[in-house]
């Protein structure tokens, strides 16, 4: 297998989608025996073999798959002798929903905390296409996104409020163990960690303690990669 992963300089692997799917990969005890091709923002023409332009992307054989949600569920179904993504067949709905509340809800506030620090991150080639995309995505300079960053990460705080219940009553959103809703909301923390020293979460909010237990998981993967601080 094959797996086409976001980097920025120095091979820093900060997606968001492409750490649900590594997460993935290491929960089924693959992550080890992935090939892993590492895509710049300026290196689009890798991934035209899947017909679009966005990682994560992965190759098995003659399946191709781009988007985290398909990749996971392409995992699940065709791996069936490992631990399932999902904490039951019948709570895969909920996953769904949990990744789908996290792109549309979580990653536009950790990104207008941390969108100017990823460009200190990224290739120098890149950054030139990084500042005027987002720009125009935001109507306004990098630098105007994150001004109210503290600001922001109090209303992130309000919005991970369902995170922070379930987590009163299991040490994952998977129950007693990590699941695909656990990976959708820890892409977004890595992504922040990787790319900025900004923290967006407080020292003593339950889910510091979860991101922790999040770092530790199959011997440290995510704390391996080195965090910006």
């Amino acid at each position: 297998m094959k797996f086409y992963d976001l980097s920025g300089a120095d091979n820093k692997r900060f997606s968001p989608f492409g750490w649900r799917v590594r997460m993935s990969l290491a929960h089924l005890d693959m992550e080890e025996h992935t090939e892993v091709e590492l895509v710049k923002f300026s290196q689009k023409d890798k991934l035209r073999f899947s017909g679009q332009e966005l990682v994560p992307v992965i190759q098995d054989n003659s399946a191709i798959i781009s988007d985290s949600w398909r990749i996971a569920e392409y995992l699940e179904n065709n791996y069936t002798n490992q631990p399932s993504l999902f904490s039951s067949p019948t709570d895969k709905a909920n996953e769904k929903f949990v990744s789908s509340w996290v792109d549309s809800q979580i990653h536009p506030l950790v990104a207008k905390c941390v969108v100017r620090d990823i460009l200190d991150v990224i290739d120098p080639n890149d950054r030139e296409y990084f500042r005027r995309s987002r720009e125009e995505r935001f109507g306004m300079s990098l630098e105007k996104i994150v001004a109210n960053r503290e600001e922001t990460r109090t209303l992130l705080k309000r919005t991970l409020f369902p995170v922070r219940k379930v987590l009163e009553l299991s040490p994952f959103l998977g129950g007693t163990q990590a699941s695909f809703a656990d990976y959708s909301v820890f892409g977004a923390m890595m992504w922040a960690r990787i790319t900025s020293s900004f923290d967006i979460l407080e020292e003593h909010d339950p889910i510091t303690d979860w991101r922790e237990r999040m770092l530790d998981l199959y011997d440290g993967l995510a704390r391996k990669e080195t965090a910006r601080g």
